[in-house]
């Protein structure tokens, strides 16, 4: 397995207590950095993503790592489900998501709770699917985080996960090397009161066992017929597996 990577290397605390922490602090910035870093492109590997369900047509989706909602969103608009679930452990994130569902008058088909991605608050054989974009990577124990997706989901329910994977070829391995080690961690500096956890995100994303060795941690917390499919070049991956 990985070495673990905090995005506190001075402080105390589990990387989920730190974790929880840095998305508390940079809650008021994540969205619009997130689609200014990645110039809208996030966006369309969301869609992506979401499109692996398309056929499925789950009626009731549990969103792990929620954060602020747009995956979910944006999976209400495309699935049309009868609700979405999502479940983060920073309360700022699901503070801002609240506020999004008020907005957007979307109570009854999405809501939000507090929960540990290792301890998901609900039974087993609950969902229809369980989608995580962009957050496994920040899973204290992946492997316990991946069983308790696989024990949420009804038998021949889908998981979706969507992830920074590390490309390999050239030029694109250097340019993105470049890009989120010295670029990324600058911009996190400009506009959020946060800078570390723009560090921490390439540190996070070298550190994240990607590719097969994912699908064999899938395999291993009991899913079948896993499928990876890196996006740009291996700068993103769609992960899917079937309970």
């Amino acid at each position: 397995m990985s070495k673990t990577v905090i995005p506190y290397q001075n402080q105390q605390g589990t990387k989920k207590e730190q974790v929880a922490d840095m998305f508390n602090n940079i809650s008021k910035t994540y969205d619009f950095l997130n689609h200014f870093m990645s110039l809208g492109i996030d966006i369309i590997w969301r869609k992506k993503a979401i499109n692996e369900l398309k056929n499925d047509k789950p009626q009731l989706i549990l969103d792990v790592a929620t954060g602020t909602g747009d995956f979910a969103f944006e999976a209400l608009k495309i699935l049309k489900p009868k609700k979405i679930v999502g479940v983060d452990i920073s309360r700022g994130m699901l503070d801002i998501a609240d506020q999004k569902i008020a907005k957007r008058n979307l109570a009854d088909k999405f809501e939000v709770k507090l929960g540990d991605s290792e301890k998901l608050p609900f039974g087993a054989d609950e969902f229809d699917a369980v989608t995580v974009a962009y957050g496994v990577r920040n899973f204290e124990n992946l492997e316990k985080g991946l069983a308790d997706i696989n024990r949420v989901l009804k038998p021949g329910g889908k998981a979706v996960v969507l992830e920074f994977s590390k490309p390999k070829k050239f030029p694109v391995k250097q340019l993105y090397a470049f890009y989120f080690n010295y670029i990324t961690p600058g911009i996190g500096k400009l506009f959020s009161k946060d800078a570390r956890a723009y560090t921490y995100l390439p540190e996070s994303v070298a550190a994240f066992p990607d590719g097969a060795t994912f699908t064999g941690l899938m395999q291993k917390a009991g899913f079948k017929d896993t499928k990876c499919r890196p996006l740009a070049f291996g700068i993103c991956s769609i992960y899917t597996g079937i309970k």
